[in-house]
């Protein structure tokens, strides 16, 4: 089976942390050349020096909130580079009852989602046609298949993000270059200890460590994945092994997700 990623060049959002941060790594290990993309530049510097030292690596300063500024900077990147893979994943929208929701956080989640992923596609797709190698992974969630209770804002968006990907499965498919969506379960992340503490805090007498079991106890694993799990499965659908999966989504989440 080839995995081997030498001589592609991969660009990975939110890769300061969590299974942004794994993935980068991975694909490193599988001899990509990879560009960061976050917001923090001195996390991103952290995280480049773990990278393959023997390969062209390097990272993009960029905010998701601000789809205009990410757009200049993956145009001017993309002038003189090109991608072999993309690795669409950004922070999730807080948690909260969707009849309480507030216009401007649909708004606000669909530009960092949806809008920011679409801008880099755009920018990068063309050199994945020129290349004949394109492997175009979203990480979103299994609420895609399943809405999670007290995440209204991100089941909705998460949704919208899964039409987008397969729509554009369709179109690219022809030029070798495919499109897949990642869904994390309930996995270590600083996102998921923020949705546990708020849950502490609203709950009456149950504790961070009790909601952290809870959500451990509903995967058939009894247990919360781990990034570099994840991150497994986003380095398999990036790699040429995986040359005729187009269009799907791959959940890792232990067997959580009651559908097929």
């Amino acid at each position: 089976m080839n995995i081997d990623l030498t001589g592609r060049h991969a660009v990975v959002c939110g890769s300061t942390q969590g299974i942004g941060k794994e993935s980068a790594l991975t694909l490193s290990k599988m001899g990509a050349s990879i560009t960061l993309i976050a917001r923090n530049e001195d996390k991103l510097k952290s995280v480049l020096a773990e990278l393959n030292e023997n390969a062209k690596n390097d990272y993009i300063v960029a905010d998701f909130s601000n789809p205009k500024d990410l757009e200049k900077k993956i145009k001017n990147w993309a002038s003189e580079n090109k991608a072999h893979i993309l690795l669409n994943n950004t922070g999730g929208p807080k948690g909260g009852l969707i009849r309480e929701a507030k216009v401007e956080e649909f708004i606000s989640a669909f530009n960092n989602h949806l809008v920011c992923n679409h801008v880099l596609v755009q920018a990068l797709y063309p050199g994945m046609k020129e290349e004949g190698y394109g492997r175009i992974v979203n990480v979103i969630s299994t609420s895609v298949k399943q809405p999670l209770d007290g995440l209204g804002v991100s089941n909705t968006i998460r949704g919208a993000v899964a039409n987008w990907s397969k729509t554009l499965a369709n179109e690219l498919g022809q030029f070798n270059i495919t499109v897949n969506n990642v869904l994390p379960g309930a996995t270590n992340t600083v996102r998921l200890q923020s949705i546990a503490e708020n849950k502490a805090a609203q709950s009456d007498g149950i504790d961070y460590k009790e909601i952290l079991d809870n959500m451990a106890s509903m995967s058939p694993m009894k247990r919360i994945a781990e990034p570099q799990e994840v991150a497994n499965a986003v380095a398999f659908l990036a790699s040429p092994a995986a040359s005729y999966i187009n269009g799907i989504n791959v959940p890792v989440d232990g067997g959580r997700t009651k559908s097929l």
